[in-house]
């Protein structure tokens, strides 16, 4: 009455697990030399707009750092 567990058999089939061989080879279009580039003040703008968005959760991000350090400074100094 003992258990009887068949046994597992792994084959190589020689396949990987990311078989890349059908991915095609098509490439991006090219950009029109007639296409005019965005002027600096335009790549300025979107620069700043995205650094203004991060500004105010960097900050309370660097507070919230700075606070945790000074109590585990005052944990570890004085006591």
């Amino acid at each position: 009455m003992g258990k009887n567990k068949n046994k597992v058999k792994y084959v190589d089939d020689g396949r990987t697990l990311a078989d890349m061989s059908n991915v095609s080879t098509r490439r991006l279009p090219k950009r029109d030399k007639a296409t005019p580039r965005s002027p600096a003040k335009d790549i300025w703008s979107t620069y700043w707009n995205a650094v203004r968005m991060m500004l105010v959760p960097t900050l309370v991000m660097l507070c919230a750092l700075g606070v945790v350090y000074m109590i585990v400074y005052f944990l570890f100094t004085v006591m």
